[in-house]
């Protein structure tokens, strides 16, 4: 049995926080704001896990309102997704990431996000992929959004 999920988050720059995309810190002078390290790739693919296998969202099981999570590593999120998804015996077929950015560009990190993705989701490089697009004059505000789908399979 297979299951699709879809994940989206998009968050504006702040300035005096690193850039964190796909668990790697970017050399780029603004982070993104957000409650935890505001990682928009990890936290679309957090949440496209977690639809495919009929979980709550990630704003339910780690709320901004909760202090707890404060400048909190994505990679948790990322880790609770992948034992729920485990725990319900699914494993990830393939990850389809586009991130929309007009900066920084994606085209010189893209690999080593690709790379580190695929480490901590434990498949092969393959499995993964990432688009850089830019906005193109949509949005009013600076920052960057990922969305993300998932293919999973029941084993």
């Amino acid at each position: 049995m297979f299951r699709v999920g879809f994940g989206f988050d998009a968050h504006p720059f702040e300035e005096g926080k690193p850039l964190i995309l796909a668990g790697v810190c970017v050399d780029f002078p603004k982070g993104l704001k957000g409650h935890s390290d505001g990682d928009v790739i990890l936290h679309s693919i957090t949440d496209a896990l977690l639809s495919a296998i009929g979980e709550r969202d990630i704003g339910q099981l780690f709320p901004d309102t909760d202090p707890k999570w404060k400048n909190a590593s994505s990679v948790i999120f990322l880790k609770t997704a992948l034992e729920k998804l485990h725990e319900k015996g699914y494993r990830i077929v393939n990850v389809d990431c586009t991130l929309v950015a007009d900066q920084p560009k994606i085209a010189p990190i893209k690999e080593r996000l690709i790379e580190n993705m695929a480490k901590l989701l434990g498949v092969e490089r393959n499995q993964v992929s990432l688009k850089g697009k830019r906005r193109e004059g949509f949005c009013q505000e600076e920052g960057i959004a990922c969305f993300c789908v998932v293919l999973v399979q029941k084993y």
